[in-house]
């Protein structure tokens, strides 16, 4: 077993934290890429579990550095994926899961190319989506009607994944998760290919 990145996409109410939650030990050791921000944390976040909290200096700093994957200004404060504690994952041989838009996808397939494994996760009809999102209660019309137009654009995207995991039977779902999942860490970059090609040519 060695680490590997999983890039994971899809609209919100697709079900892909409980995904992760499921397949739990199944995939061995994992680390859940968050985000840092420049921003004060809001009640009840935690440090280092919602996001990295760093003052502006350091994140530019940071910037500077070459240290960030990606990152934007919302509001006046930073935004970004830290590679740092990313290959200190990838050292310590655990499997990277990102959860991120097809934006996000994008940069990182162009940044770190053949290592990275994709899987688009959705509900299987727009109308199944619309029903779970109203079912969670947690936000107001307005905030739904956006994500369900975000949703449209997206599912447009899938044929740059991997793999499409169709969310109708959750148990199912996580199977097909921790499949993928496993076989992520199989994966060579070109690197490590034309390594072994020349040990294998020694040996």
């Amino acid at each position: 077993m060695k680490g590997a990145i999983l890039v994971l996409s899809g609209p919100s109410g697709a079900g892909k934290s409980t995904i992760i939650h499921k397949a739990g030990e199944a995939i061995g050791d994992y680390y859940f890429s968050i985000s840092t921000t420049t921003r004060a944390p809001r009640e009840g976040e935690v440090d280092g579990v919602d996001y990295y909290f760093v003052s502006k200096e350091a994140f530019e700093e940071g910037i500077k550095a070459g240290d960030f994957l990606e990152y934007a200004t919302v509001h006046g404060n930073y935004y970004g994926t830290s590679m740092l504690p990313v290959q200190k994952a990838l050292d310590e041989e655990k499997l990277v899961i990102f959860d991120i838009d097809i934006q996000g996808h994008r940069l990182v397939r162009a940044k770190l190319g053949d290592v990275v494994t994709s899987i688009f996760i959705t509900p299987p009809t727009l109308s199944e989506l619309e029903k779970r999102l109203y079912g969670r209660s947690t936000e107001n019309n307005e905030v739904i009607l956006k994500r369900l137009k975000s949703a449209t654009n997206e599912i447009k995207a899938i044929a740059e994944y991997d793999f499409l995991i169709v969310n109708d039977d959750i148990q199912r779902a996580a199977q097909e998760f921790i499949l993928v999942a496993n076989s992520a860490r199989l994966k060579h970059c070109k690197e490590d290919l034309n390594g072994f090609i020349s040990q294998w040519l020694e040996g």
